[in-house]
């Protein structure tokens, strides 16, 4: 199992916790997770009112809990599944959570995963490969909302692993716009950064809009923009966003 897959499966236990311990959002936001750029981390929400939270460390690939008074670390190598539950359901307990955790996902991944499966990590450099991508994608989001004036969530959303923001454009027009990084998938295999727009739940045509310098228009299926993540730096990827961004908007 490749280094990725098994980095998205490490990231179920933190949007379990989410689900267990916090009250429900009809977004399913209350399960989404941050990346921390200050220390290469994924990290839960808190999960309760003394800052609690649980977090999956790229550097060293390890789960970490986090409570007011300390913190402890699992080494995910070597671990089942089994096991790793146990210790979240042991720290939880100690750390006083009203709620038990219960590792219950509410959606299918492509890779199924029982009592027994064992994470290994056959290739440790592939995670700084890993990093970089979340850490670009965390950046350059970051500076094309402030660019345009937009205010949005940075959130990487645990079913499909997008690094995401979502805006609703408040100039009238009804529009949202969302734009992130995905991982592989069928339509690129390949990390690609992403951005479409939508009236309500249907995806605006974009089969009018004039050629990106960088990236393409897709209008099949998916509707939107995308420009592969390998090999381009982080202005590339601004002015990616800004051109579509635009073209949605003029």
């Amino acid at each position: 199992m490749d280094t990725l897959t098994q980095v998205h499966l490490a990231s179920q236990y933190l949007a379990t916790a989410g689900k267990s311990f916090l009250e429900p959002k009809s977004d399913d936001s209350h399960t989404n997770v941050g990346f921390f750029t200050e220390d290469n981390t994924l990290r839960t929400w808190e999960l309760d009112e003394t800052g609690v939270y649980l977090a999956f460390e790229y550097t060293n690939f390890s789960l970490k809990w986090v409570s007011k008074d300390k913190s402890q670390v699992l080494a995910l190598k070597g671990k089942s599944h089994g096991e790793i539950v146990e210790w979240i359901s042991k720290m939880a307990s100690e750390s006083k959570l009203e709620k038990p955790y219960t590792y219950d996902l509410h959606y299918d991944l492509p890779y199924s995963i029982t009592d027994d499966f064992t994470f290994g990590l056959s290739n440790p450099e592939e995670l700084q490969g890993l990093i970089h991508l979340r850490t670009i994608s965390q950046n350059t989001l970051k500076t094309f909302l402030q660019n345009e004036n937009l205010e949005s969530d940075i959130r990487i959303w645990p079913h499909h692993f997008d690094t995401g923001a979502f805006v609703t454009l408040n100039d009238g027009s009804g529009k949202s716009i969302g734009m992130g990084m995905a991982i592989p998938d069928s339509m690129v295999n390949d990390h690609y950064f992403y951005i479409s727009g939508y009236q309500g739940h249907d995806g605006l045509d974009t089969s009018t809009f004039q050629n990106l310098t960088h990236g393409e228009w897709k209008n099949n299926g998916f509707k939107g923009g995308i420009l592969g993540a390998s090999n381009v730096v982080e202005n590339i990827i601004v002015q990616f966003f800004q051109e579509a961004f635009k073209a949605y908007t003029s």
